[in-house]
């Protein structure tokens, strides 16, 4: 029997078992329960959608709403690192975690290949061109996110890859209040980087390999351990274990007796950091009944873990809305943040990277210079002096001495973000208004990138400067007339409007070199000029839009939406796009037949379909394309004289990119609204792919932008929403999300494309990979084997290996992309403690770790860095391994290959929060209203199994010498006057 206590909503109730229980005694509930009206509230809250306002119950659209207490408990510096795991259907990917880097977000997968699939922010009911990282988090309400065609449409092709609505706060009524919030914190980094051999294992593993390498030149076994044993010193360009060692590894291969370093520099250490995170918020707001007001003021100081890197932030905002007139509400809403980021480079296979450079020199190599016995060598004032390593291979970086430079370099980026919104609204009727908002975003870049003349190789050419300065300039116009009736069970709500986009940047950057004067950054100290460049680049966007809603005693509904768009991108006879979107829900619990099963709280069935564009074409290398038609030029110069070349061809016929989106779903909430889900399929289809086909090079042009081909994205969206516990002292909340996505090429003219690893085939995914299948090592010689697959005279298929890469057949080797992502988050309130934390996962898609195999070679990259892998390497009693045969000649065994594969399947603790708020009438007799002390965890936990590398990467699967993602442990307090 059930305890008729079972469903008090003040009792525990197991998230999985509720559902079950909720149907065996829906009598008991629904004649004993009261009300949640916490819950009741989020069944029929108003969600900010596309040029408005909507019931979540009723609505026909696809949304997600993420409220600010999830932004504010989380110490991230960009808003878009908030968003994982948050909302089932986002792919939100931090690949880097450089202090103030964006992350990647994709909407219900991948919509298109050369063109951008980066989703439209919307601030406040504007488009927003500004930075998105500009934007502090402490000043957001809430965020929605738009997913289907109903939700989005109304935006047209600036819509077309989902949209995420970003509204920050106002004043209310009532008496002025202000917020403050102060926190201090420090950051690591999340995942350990790769383990590598000690100095000792180096030397042994390193005079294998010289060995190797000299047998091969067919030199005996004997003369060759001898060879690598009076080489191995010299090659190295160092000896660690002092002048009682000048040949530490005997010709057996062992380290002699008694041998050991006399010191032991880990560049990770050094050029990798404990960082302080600083940050502090104030706002001030209020209202009375006919204008409310908010101001806010924020300053971030976010040091990065590698040395001289970080991200400051200055911001204030002023929302202001009043109503002047009973026919007449008047707002603006102002905001500017000057952000200073100190990147260093961090994102490539340059040699000046510092995640490289922490991760290729060998501890052996010292950071100052070392006398013969291990001391320090000394300046004339008895100061150490720092080692360059001119006498390391070039392989560990020669030359090179981060630590060092970096302190005296510049890698500054600055910006000056300011947006201005304001708006009139008309008051004709009670159910006809007028509504005309202008906003501009105005965006100032400078980046200052310095090489200093005293010490590294800005050394050799006397220091260089580089100044570079870009002005975005754009805005926005719109007026939207709306009208709202209720007619006895009808209901009508229309839109109608129009709306221009003007859209204009400036570019300028020079190089001069050769300073005759150190400590001087500007480019006027400095003597020679390297190059001048600069480019502007225009573009204009004119719309149309109108949108109907009916609804029939609030349970059938209706709603279909259009917008016309034109965009100067594309050639007059193609330049308009016409986009569209029908939607329908039926709120099927207040139908009488389901009333009186007494199960549902909420039983709502929708579905949409509908058309957008894209027309935001993207260069191959990630640029953005504004004269998508027209015939470009390089202007060169040759031998002294001016030449033109061409760069892009004309392409007149070259059209929108339409993404044609379907939507089904199911909303239901039972057990007294004490679970609520959301269950949804979606079907992506789109085609008429902007690409860029690759062409001869005799051509003169590399590319040209063409429509090409279909992408389909389908999946399901699983949101549940549950309250095990609820008491007068104690509330536990749980809540999931999944999100499946299948990605499939359906349409490709011309047969498979091949870019880069990936290849372009009907039937697969936009990021198959298809590279060189590795089998194995020979356990005969050592070898590295691959996989060849050829035909034979009678047309069979023939399966067979070689050692030589260049001979190994390419494969597929499956997608990048993930089979499944999530989120489970769950919050504890207890008294006055407060707990929350979030779990995000991924399973399935693969990476590839280039990285890796930069400290995976053979011996061949002398002086570079190992990975303990190497410890397994082949030998004659270690036939049956993974790793080759160590020599110091190449086998480019690890060339690009299924080798370094791995799966991407992770889970990360994301966040973890506990706070406890004192009592009020401790603070009572000052006037506090509220006093909160905090503590929270960024990345705490990471579960992946290939180790060392940040299974955070980018979409497409590879990696890039990335700065990795950090974590962050914040201390802070929260006070409310």
């Amino acid at each position: 029997m059930i305890s008729k206590n079972l469903f008090n909503s003040k009792a525990w109730i197991p998230p999985v078992a509720a559902f079950f229980l909720g149907v065996t005694s829906v009598s008991a509930q629904n004649s004993r329960l009261k009300k949640d009206s916490l819950h009741e509230k989020e069944l029929d809250e108003v969600v900010v959608v596309a040029y408005g306002k909507a019931k979540r119950n009723s609505y026909t659209g696809s949304v997600a709403t993420i409220s600010s207490d999830k932004i504010n408990n989380r110490p991230v510096t960009n808003i878009t690192k908030a968003l994982e795991g948050q909302v089932a259907g986002i792919q939100t990917t931090s690949a880097s975690g450089q202090p103030g880097a964006v992350s990647t977000i994709r909407i219900r997968g991948i919509g298109s290949i050369s063109a951008s699939s980066d989703p439209l922010y919307v601030v406040d009911g504007i488009p927003f061109d500004g930075n998105i990282n500009s934007i502090s988090p402490s000043d957001i309400e809430s965020i929605s996110v738009l997913k289907d065609a109903t939700a989005s449409a109304l935006y047209g092709s600036r819509g077309a890859n989902g949209i995420i609505i970003i509204t920050t706060k106002s004043g209310k009524k009532g008496e002025a209040r202000v917020n403050f919030n102060i926190s201090q914190g420090f950051s690591g980094r999340a995942v350990k980087d790769y383990e590598q051999v000690n100095t000792d294992q180096y030397f042994q593993l390193y005079w294998e390999a010289l060995r190797n390498g000299y047998q091969s030149g067919k030199v005996s076994s004997q003369q060759a351990a001898q060879m690598a044993t009076d080489n191995l010193v010299s090659t190295l360009g160092i000896n660690p274990y002092g002048t009682a060692y000048p040949k530490p590894v005997g010709t057996d291969g062992k380290l002699l007796s008694g041998a050991s370093p006399l010191w032991n520099d880990d560049w990770r250490d050094i050029l990798q950091r404990v960082a302080s995170r600083n940050q502090m918020d104030l706002d001030i707001s209020g209202g009375s009944e006919k204008s409310n007001y908010f101001f806010s003021l924020g300053y971030l100081d976010d040091k990065g873990m590698a040395i001289e890197s970080g991200f400051k932030r200055y911001n204030t905002r002023l929302k202001i809305n009043s109503e002047v007139k009973r026919w007449l509400n008047v707002g603006v809403n102002l905001s500017y943040t000057n952000s200073i980021q100190q990147a260093p480079t961090s994102s490539d296979s340059k040699a000046s990277n510092i995640i490289n450079a922490a991760r290729f020199i060998p501890s052996f190599y010292p950071y100052y210079e070392r006398n013969a016995d291990g001391t320090y060598v000394l300046d004339a004032d008895g100061n150490p002096i720092y080692d360059f390593g001119k006498y390391r291979p070039t392989n560990a970086l020669q030359n090179q001495n981060a630590a060092a430079t970096l302190p005296l370099d510049k890698n500054e980026n600055k910006e000056d973000n300011f947006s201005g919104k304001g708006f009139m609204e008309f008051t004709f009727l009670p159910e006809l208004k007028f509504k005309t908002s202008f906003s501009v975003d105005l965006v100032n870049y400078n980046g200052h990138y310095y090489s200093n003349p005293l010490l590294g190789q800005g050394a050799e050419i006397g220091g260089s400067v580089t100044k570079t300065n870009t002005r975005t300039l754009s805005y926005t116009t719109s007026n939207i007339l709306t009208y709202d009736k209720k007619f006895g069970k009808h209901h009508v709500n229309a839109l109608a409007g129009h709306e221009f986009y003007k859209y204009d940047y400036q570019t300028i950057s020079g190089t001069r070199s050769q300073f005759s004067l150190p400590y001087y950054y500007e480019p006027d100290a400095a003597s020679l000029l390297g190059s001048f460049s600069g480019n502007s680049n225009k573009l204009s966007l004119l719309s149309f839009l109108g949108k109907v809603e009916y609804d029939y005693n609030n349970t059938y509904f209706l709603s279909a939406s259009g917008r016309a768009d034109s965009s100067s991108r594309f050639a007059k006879d193609n330049r308009w796009g016409r986009f569209w979107s029908v939607g329908g829900s039926w709120k099927i619990s207040n139908e009488e037949f389901i009333k009186s099963l007494n199960v549902f709280n909420q039983l709502t069935l929708r579905a949409s379909y509908g058309g957008q564009g894209n027309d935001k074409l993207l260069r191959p290398n990630g640029q953005p394309l504004y004269y998508a038609y027209q015939e470009l030029y390089r202007f060169i110069s040759l031998g002294g004289e001016p030449g033109t070349t061409l760069e892009k061809t004309s392409t007149n016929n070259v059209k929108w990119e339409t993404n044609l989106n379907l939507n089904v779903g199911l909303e239901f909430a039972i057990l007294n609204n004490r679970v609520k889900g959301n269950i949804e399929y979606f079907k992506r289809k789109s085609q008429d792919l902007l690409f860029n086909m690759p062409v001869a090079p005799s051509l003169g042009i590399s590319d040209y932008p063409a429509n090409i081909g279909t992408i389909q994205n389908t999946g399901f969206e699983f949101s549940l929403f549950t309250t095990p516990v609820k008491t007068e002292d104690f509330q536990w909340n749980v809540d999931v999300n999944l999100s499946t996505l299948n990605n499939k090429v359906t349409k490709l003219p011309g047969g498979s494309l091949v870019v880069g690893s990936k290849l372009l085939t009907v039937g697969g995914s936009v990021y198959d990979f298809f590279i060189p299948e590795w089998v194995g090592v020979d356990p005969s010689n050592g070898k590295p084997l691959w996989k060849t697959v050829s035909t034979d005279a009678s047309g069979n298929s023939v399966e067979g290996t070689t050692s030589e890469y260049s001979k190994a057949t390419k494969l597929l080797q499956g997608s990048a992309l993930p089979k499944l992502t999530g989120g489970i988050s769950t919050s504890i309130t207890y008294k006055n403690f407060d707990f929350s934390g979030l779990l995000t996962f991924k399973i399935g898609g693969k990476i590839l770790d280039t990285d890796y195999t930069s400290i995976m070679h053979n011996g061949s990259a002398g002086g570079r860095a190992w990975s303990s892998e190497i410890l397994n390497r082949w030998t004659p009693d270690n036939p049956y391994t993974d790793v080759p045969a160590l020599s110091t000649t190449t086998n480019n065994w690890t060339s690009t290959s299924s080798r370094f594969l791995y799966s991407g399947t992770y889970a990360r603790l994301k966040n973890v929060s506990l706070g406890y708020t004192l009592p009020e009438d401790y603070f009572e007799k000052i006037g506090l209203k509220k006093f909160r002390i905090y503590i929270q965890a960024e990345n705490l936990l990471t579960f992946y199994k290939h180790k060392g590398m940040d299974p955070e990467q980018a979409l497409d699967g590879t990696t890039y010498y990335r700065y990795p993602a950090m974590r962050t442990i914040t201390f802070g307090l929260q006070a409310t006057l």
